[in-house]
């Protein structure tokens, strides 16, 4: 993404705008809107966002390769010394473990590597088993064929292939779990680099500028007040684009919400009616419940563009906001038109789904469904004990 010169500029003036005279209000939106260089995506700009997230890093990548066989050596070393001291180092004993433990690394890895999406779309515990598993059976074959290749089966090899599995289930059960870990890591900073370009993109394309400029214009001679709040209602959806990808209040995100249903309802009029239901807790806003940054309001559009906009007489947004057992739940319901308009790509509802697979795992829900010509999108996830979000540097 390219910054034409002078966008930093905009970029402070906008997030400061709310404190602005009107004219000065549009005319940073307008020159926003001049440099759309600044927020919009080459035409050839795509995500995959439909297949799963890898559950382990690339291994058959050439620097986790040098990585795996460097620390099979240092394990090779470690295993030695502990065995015969280093008085009496043992060379040959070196060069067998070394051989062994690198046959067991490498196949491994190699055993993994085309299995990382396949393990991405299971259960996470379901994938460990699997994973963790598959490199004891890689453990116990390499074993049992060096012993058998060294001077065939003998009585006590049995005891030592059963020494070697359990070396193997330790390191194994630490070393998977610390490369589950860095990839579940690397899987979120992905899912908020594209859900802010995907944020970015939407907020600030020309059709929706275009759309509330001339809701703007409409008003100001007529009913100037309501042109400076619309004004203000854009600012806000251009400040929480514009932020660092992260949980905020629920509250807040509501609220950002509310300025987003404002500048539709101008321009859509009566056709346009929300309905809020949240539970007396989060109506308050006296709580600590949390919500990554530009979660609901997608779905909010999405109802809008695919089911308000298309109906002649338009129809009802219902939200529903309420926490149960421990998890926040949200529900956007919407009407459909009774001809299907032509189906979109589904971005934003996927990259929904996999911004909550990255950030609370399994424990988080997304589905949506289309139920006597409605069409409800609902989502779930703690809201105490949850992974918090990297914000983006």
């Amino acid at each position: 993404m390219r910054r034409k010169p002078g966008s930093g500029n905009n970029v402070r003036s906008l997030q400061q705008c709310v404190d602005y005279p009107l004219r000065e209000k549009l005319a940073i939106i307008a020159q926003l809107n001049a440099n759309e260089g600044y927020c919009s995506m080459p035409d050839n700009f795509r995500f995959s966002v439909r297949d799963p997230e890898p559950f382990l890093p690339n291994l058959c990548a050439i620097q986790a390769v040098f990585m795996l066989v460097l620390l099979g050596e240092l394990l090779a070393v470690a295993l030695t010394v502990a065995d015969s001291g280093l008085e009496h180092f043992n060379w040959g004993g070196l060069g067998l473990r070394s051989f062994l433990i690198l046959w067991i690394f490498l196949l491994s890895a190699a055993s993994l590597c085309p299995l990382r999406l396949w393990l991405g779309g299971l259960p996470s515990a379901l994938a460990g088993a699997v994973s963790y598993l598959l490199v004891l059976a890689v453990t116990l074959l390499c074993t049992v064929t060096g012993l058998w290749i060294l001077d065939g089966w003998q009585s006590r090899d049995g005891m030592r292939a059963l020494e070697s599995l359990l070396l193997a289930a330790i390191f194994a059960g630490v070393l998977l779990r610390y490369l589950y870990l860095q990839q579940q890591l690397h899987n979120q900073q992905q899912a908020e680099l594209r859900a802010r370009i995907q944020a970015l993109q939407s907020r600030i394309q020309p059709h929706f500028l275009f759309n509330s400029m001339n809701s703007i214009a409409s008003l100001i001679s007529v009913e100037p007040e309501k042109a400076e709040k619309l004004v203000e209602d854009l600012c806000e959806l251009f400040r929480a684009s514009l932020a660092e990808p992260g949980q905020v209040p629920l509250n807040e995100e509501l609220l950002l919400c509310r300025h987003y249903m404002s500048i539709e309802q101008v321009r859509l009029g009566s056709r346009l009616q929300v309905k809020w239901h949240l539970s007396p807790g989060l109506e308050k806003g006296d709580n600590d419940v949390r919500i990554p940054r530009l979660l609901l309001q997608p779905l909010l559009e999405n109802a809008i563009q695919h089911g308000i906009a298309p109906i002649p007489e338009g129809g009802t947004v219902q939200v529903r906001a309420e926490v149960r057992d421990g998890r926040l739940e949200l529900e956007v319901t919407n009407p459909l038109p009774a001809q299907p308009a032509q189906p979109g790509n589904q971005m934003a509802l996927t990259n929904i789904h996999n911004r909550l697979q990255a950030l609370f795992g399994n424990r988080a829900t997304f589905k949506t469904q289309v139920q006597n010509g409605e069409f409800s999108a609902y989502l779930a996830y703690p809201v105490d004990g949850y992974l918090a979000e990297e914000s983006a540097g």
